[in-house]
């Protein structure tokens, strides 16, 4: 990465921020999803931790604790909803700011979306089928007449 040049070396002090403010803002929609992809994913190990943790956990059922055991457990489980809670305003913001990115543009309806190749091909396969049955037929009936004319004969 390269860094911004410094604003004395002959540029005036808020030139380079409002270009800088604006490429900030002007975060490729791809690269959102694919970051919303990856928080998705952190989210769901976070999770698979969390139940690991609670499925260690002893239920209180009369056995003494011991207190240190309790209070790392409970350390741990805390930070992990923590940071959960962390992923998913992260995912919260990444959503909104697709959907802003996305809000000017036109839906495409989802029939438009899917090539339907059956179609295009059958119709032509229906063309050569029929052109063949056409031909097959003349041809039938030009053996028939010859057959006719060699009988006569």
């Amino acid at each position: 990465m390269s860094t911004p040049p410094l604003a004395g070396a002959g540029m005036p002090p808020g030139a380079f921020s409002g270009t800088q403010a604006q490429a900030a803002r002007e975060v490729n929609t791809a690269s959102l999803c694919r970051i919303g992809q990856e928080t998705v994913q952190d989210i769901v190990f976070r999770t698979m931790e969390i139940f690991q943790l609670l499925r260690n956990m002893q239920l209180p059922n009369g056995v003494t604790y011991h207190t240190g055991t309790y209070q790392d457990r409970l350390g741990k489980l805390q930070e992990h909803l923590r940071q959960l809670s962390i992923l998913f305003r992260k995912l919260r913001l990444v959503y909104d700011k697709c959907n802003e990115n996305c809000a000017g543009l036109d839906p495409v309806p989802i029939e438009q979306l899917i090539p339907y190749v059956e179609e295009d091909g059958s119709k032509h396969d229906d063309r050569g089928a029929a052109s063949q049955l056409r031909f097959a037929s003349e041809e039938r009936r030009e053996i028939m007449e010859v057959n006719k004319v060699r009988k006569l004969k």
